[in-house]
């Protein structure tokens, strides 16, 4: 084929520049939490003390709390206007282009687009430390040298971003290399397998059975493998389960739905359950990571007033500190994967708007039925993310801190801001959906 026919498919349109700096944005923004946050983390790992040992294993909860969904975001990044991405790609399979040379295209393109974010969020990296160097633990403040990664440090995880990309990209071209023109004709629709419930139950099940044997171990190194594992698989399968369950979700309100905006939410979410899931995953993320804040709040009240030695207030305070700095943490990664994914949303269905558009189906009704999809789902991800919480926190402290005033006040505001994100992420969006539905 004609090397400039091949530069004319894959060069973006004009009005397509978000399809390329979206990705690269998600991408800028993972890569300078991943850092920031492991770079916080390793502080704790060279103190040697009696107290070390409960810091790094405070330290190692959190880090596994917040690098877990970041990795899920990471691979949400890679994936992102991958419909567009494959409509292009099946053009020049269908002119005759082979597997080879599709496949090296695309790990090129979505390489260059990872780099070009991870170098971003390098200096996003290198701009935050010295303000998390001025975090206060133990009565000093951290220090610039202990939270700046190492540049060894710095390149596994920038390589390691890429590899990430590159992956999603390759897996992606499968159906691509097989069918170009059921890709080309939007004929292939995503499928979730109820297997996927099923392994999530059992896993949460032996979550459950292995937080119960937490109090009898010994070594401090095996609490912390243990507690890591467990909070690592449970994480992970609510990424598993997410969008099976958000199609059973959907399912039951498609045939409740009585108006056009109720009915076109439901078929959004079923046409891509992995989709929808992007949208309100970060929420199923904090709202787990709340019901550990609710009772690590509980925790410390209790122990304020059971304990009053210097050591152990000094404890206290260093917990609520860390506390506050994974629930901080973990909103910027919301409101990153929320308005990241909303914003590459709206770009991806564009010939969907086309489509109501040309049917006379009113912009508001398109609008409203976007916020339904988004929305609607939320709550119902949020119950279930702080229930899979609870039954693995529930062996580990008990059902008395679980259900503290204190501790249910916390959740229901961490659930609270988290949704008020999302809410405001369609809002500010929503001018990008009414600019590609005029211009459908």
């Amino acid at each position: 084929m004609n090397a400039s026919v091949m530069r004319m498919l894959l060069r973006p349109a004009p009005g397509n520049a978000p399809t390329l700096v979206i990705p690269a944005t998600a991408f800028a923004i993972v890569t300078a939490l991943v850092l920031t946050v492991v770079g916080g983390a390793q502080s704790f790992w060279t103190w040697d003390d009696d107290m070390a040992l409960i810091y790094q294993v405070l330290a190692a909860v959190a880090l596994v709390l917040l690098v877990v969904p970041l990795a899920s975001l990471g691979g949400a990044a890679a994936r992102l206007s991958a419909r567009r991405r494959d409509e292009r790609l099946s053009t020049l399979r269908l002119l005759g282009v082979t597997p080879a040379g599709v496949g090296a295209l695309t790990v090129v393109e979505s390489t260059l687009i990872a780099t070009a974010g991870v170098v971003a969020g390098v200096i996003g990296h290198l701009l935050l430390a010295p303000l998390i160097g001025l975090i206060p633990f133990r009565g000093e403040p951290l220090g610039l040298g202990s939270v700046l990664l190492s540049p060894a440090m710095i390149a596994v995880v920038c390589a390691g971003a890429v590899l990430l990309a590159a992956i999603s990209a390759i897996l992606g071209l499968r159906r691509v290399i097989v069918s170009p023109l059921g890709v080309r004709m939007r004929a292939q629709a995503t499928r979730v397998h109820w297997v996927r419930g099923v392994v999530a139950v059992l896993v949460v099940a032996a979550a459950f059975l292995t937080a119960q044997l937490v109090p009898a171990l010994t070594g401090v190194v095996t609490i912390t493998v243990v507690l890591a594992g467990i909070f690592a698989g449970t994480l992970a399968v609510l990424n598993l389960v997410g969008p099976w369950a958000l199609a059973v979700f959907s399912r039951g309100r498609l045939k409740r739905a009585q108006t056009p905006a109720r009915l076109l939410a439901a078929r959004t979410v079923l046409d891509d359950p992995k989709a929808a899931w992007r949208q309100v995953g970060g929420i199923a993320m904090a709202s787990f990571m709340a019901v550990f804040a609710g009772t690590g709040v509980s925790l410390m009240n209790v122990m304020s007033a059971s304990d009053a030695g210097d050591s152990n207030l000094a404890l206290v305070v260093d917990m609520r500190t860390g506390l506050i700095i994974t629930l901080v943490a973990s909103f910027v990664m919301v409101a990153a994967s929320v308005g990241v994914t909303q914003a590459s949303d709206v770009l991806d269905q564009r010939p969907l708007h086309r489509s109501l558009h040309q049917l006379g189906v009113p912009a508001e009704t398109v609008d409203a039925a976007r916020r339904r999809a988004i929305m609607s789902p939320l709550l119902f991800t949020a119950l279930g993310s702080a229930l899979c919480a609870g039954i693995v926190v529930f062996p580990l402290l008990g059902i008395t801190l679980i259900v503290a005033p204190v501790s249910l006040l916390t959740i229901v505001a961490v659930l609270a801001a988290g949704i008020l994100t999302v809410w405001l992420s369609t809002l500010a969006t929503r001018p990008l959906l009414r600019r590609a539905f005029t211009t459908a």
